[in-house]
């Protein structure tokens, strides 16, 4: 009862905030009319809100320092309906935000916790010919790049990485890679690799040539298989591509070490057992994936689970790997390391178990790696995890599962006992203050 009369509170007090704090209301360029008044906030993309006059898409907006959800929201009304996949600018003065029904993309301002505006109008979502499901903005701030893997092509093969302008709203280039899939950016901005599907090479693209006479397109050949992710060095001059292998319908999984001041490979490839998702951690890559058959055979604790994924540790001074570890299952498209050398791993498309009968077993998509004990714990809770979000200086990691947001204490590895209520369904996360 309690439960719901708190629900019921903040169902009344929201609808008033989201009625008079439209998203077409001209936005402030001062940090101190934030319509939240935090100073240290999480972001979290909501398109099922619900207020006394229907559901609205929203950022729900949570105190980092204390773990309370604010009354205030981001209003997306007049943006997507279904706002989901969220990308932050470097200088966390910007958030985009996806929506998959209308492939628009919404342009949020961070300060003002309001749509974007250019001379006091707000601007317009970005309509994308087609779906992405990677997406960025650029170290300046002032671009963004998307990869469209189905963008029409006349005469070619479908796919495109389109470049936006974030002060105006609108697509300013359109750069033809076809069946493009993911993007990667170099820290300095100057470089983005872009991988396609059923591909075994990449499409090195130099920004600042964009626009010019000079194609800004090269194409890189090596021993790719499949690639999917680009990681790059602190000093953008090594990236490290991680070849998807045969869980994409390929050979074999590994890591491709490429010399990005000649875009050629160096050395062999370093072979791991899938590869979909990868981070960077000092000297150490951690890389996960789901290999085809994998087993959950030295599985620590024993799953009933059939079906199971693989963590690999790659010393990258080495270029071995020094650790594997049983992780869930799934296509794996979330990694962040948080507060304590805990690994957060989220996947979608696992395998869910729910045995009530003895030994009782609950596990989702969500695996926990200790890096320094190399101990891992699947969490007791089901769903596709869509947005993880370790807190800056706090033993604390925001993860968005199957709709619901939990707040995992690092030390550990369980969920604290202070959560948040995110009426509507949560599907993904951001830190947008340090």
């Amino acid at each position: 009862m309690k439960r719901i009369l708190v629900n019921l509170a903040v169902l009344i007090f929201g609808s008033v905030v989201l009625s008079s704090c439209g998203s077409y209301s001209s936005p402030s360029s001062s940090t101190s009319q934030r319509q939240s008044g935090l100073p240290f906030r999480v972001f979290v993309s909501n398109p099922l809100q619900p207020t006394s006059s229907g559901n609205f898409p929203v950022f729900n907006i949570i105190d980092a320092s204390k773990d309370v959800l604010s009354p205030a929201a981001v209003n997306l009304s007049g943006t997507g309906p279904d706002p989901s996949l969220m990308a932050e600018s470097p200088d966390l003065q910007k958030t985009l935000v996806f929506s998959a029904s209308n492939n628009s993309i919404a342009i949020v301002d961070n300060a003002t916790e309001g749509v974007a505006a250019a001379g006091g109008t707000p601007l317009p979502a970005i309509t994308l010919p087609d779906f992405t499901e990677s997406m960025l903005v650029a170290a300046a701030g002032t671009k963004a790049y998307a990869a469209v893997r189905n963008a029409p092509i006349p005469g070619q093969t479908p796919g495109a990485v389109l470049q936006m302008d974030l002060t105006t709203g609108k697509i300013t280039a359109t750069l033809p890679v076809p069946n493009v899939h993911y993007i990667a950016q170099s820290h300095n901005g100057n470089r983005i690799l872009a991988l396609s599907d059923n591909s075994n090479s990449i499409t090195a693209i130099a920004t600042p040539l964009i626009g010019t006479n000079t194609d800004p397109r090269t194409t890189v050949t090596g021993p790719f298989d499949n690639p999917v992710l680009a990681i790059f060095s602190p000093d953008d001059s090594t990236a490290y591509v991680l070849n998807c292998g045969p869980e994409c319908g390929g050979m074999a999984a590994s890591i491709t070490v490429l010399d990005l001041n000649t875009n050629t490979p160096i050395g062999s490839n370093v072979a791991v057992s899938a590869a979909t998702i990868g981070l960077i951690s000092g000297t150490t890559l951690y890389v996960a994936g789901t290999p085809p058959g994998q087993t959950c055979a030295g599985s620590s604790p024993a799953t009933q689970a059939t079906s199971c994924g693989v963590l690999s540790v790659v010393d990258l001074a080495a270029k071995t790997v020094t650790a594997t570890a049983v992780i869930t299952d799934g296509a794996h498209n979330r990694m962040e390391m948080g507060a304590d050398g805990q690994l957060f791993i989220g996947a979608r498309n696992c395998t869910n178990l729910n045995i009530t009968a003895a030994p009782a077993e609950v596990r989702g998509c969500l695996s926990i790696f200790n890096a320094q004990t190399k101990a891992v714990t699947v969490p007791p809770e089901n769903g596709d995890v869509t947005g993880i979000a370790p807190i800056t200086n706090r033993h604390v990691v925001y993860v968005c599962q199957s709709g619901e947001v939990w707040i995992y204490d690092t030390t550990t590895d369980k969920m604290q006992t202070t959560q948040v209520d995110i009426l509507g369904q949560a599907s993904d996360v951001k830190l947008v203050d340090r």
